[in-house]
């Protein structure tokens, strides 16, 4: 497993702000979107493209194209949700998938509850989405759904990480061809398992609290 964090002054300004306690709903779904979208950037570096012949202006020449099949971004619902305009407005020819996904609040085990991916992943790139890698269980437990599927090559975009999550990833995904693009790894998991210095509920803190 890789995982690459990006150093950025807009990452980090963005992110700053994604922290105040005092940034309401719409600036934070905004600001993650924006985020992502830098993320994204990073993460894409080694999509797989072809070349392709073109015929500009000029003169003829060879530029590049996505290959096939598409790449597949897939968001964890529901907080994963709020990041997904961010990754397709880079990647507009992605397909998309869903996985929903809960983790207990007592034994803070992941479990499913929705599925929407295609059965066969043999040969595409999948991105996931998730905002916060905090004890990594949900992000582990995703990944190994995809790789069930046939998935090979899988890079996972999150706002925030924590040592603990990396750690359990780098355990459990041992061997696996997963990368992660972070914004930052934070200092440690408190005891309900949130993210700290972090920015607290991204779910809530993007669409409230109902539910």
């Amino acid at each position: 497993m890789r995982i690459h964090v990006a150093d950025h002054p807009l990452v980090a300004h963005k992110l700053s702000t994604l922290r105040d306690e005092r940034t309401d709903s719409p600036t934070f779904r905004r600001l993650a979107d924006e985020l992502v979208t830098l993320l994204a950037y990073e993460a894409t570096r080694d999509v797989r493209t072809e070349p392709v012949d073109i015929t500009t202006p000029v003169t003829a020449t060879t530029g590049v194209r996505l290959t096939h099949p598409r790449p597949l971004v897939v968001p964890i619902l529901r907080a994963g949700l709020g990041m997904l305009e961010g990754m397709t407005r880079l990647l507009p020819t992605a397909e998309v998938g869903f996985l929903g996904m809960i983790r207990d609040e007592d034994t803070l085990q992941p479990s499913t509850y929705a599925t929407r991916i295609p059965g066969d992943l043999s040969g595409r790139q999948v991105y996931v989405l998730d905002p916060m890698l905090a004890t990594g269980g949900t992000l582990v437990a995703a990944i190994n759904e995809l790789i069930s599927r046939g998935a090979d090559d899988v890079t996972a975009i999150c706002l925030l990480a924590a040592p603990e999550g990396v750690g359990l990833m780098e355990r459990e995904l041992s061997g696996t061809p997963v990368t992660v693009v972070t914004a930052a790894v934070d200092e440690r998991l408190n005891e309900a398992g949130f993210i700290v210095p972090g920015l607290g509920d991204a779910g809530d803190r993007m669409y409230g609290t109902a539910g």
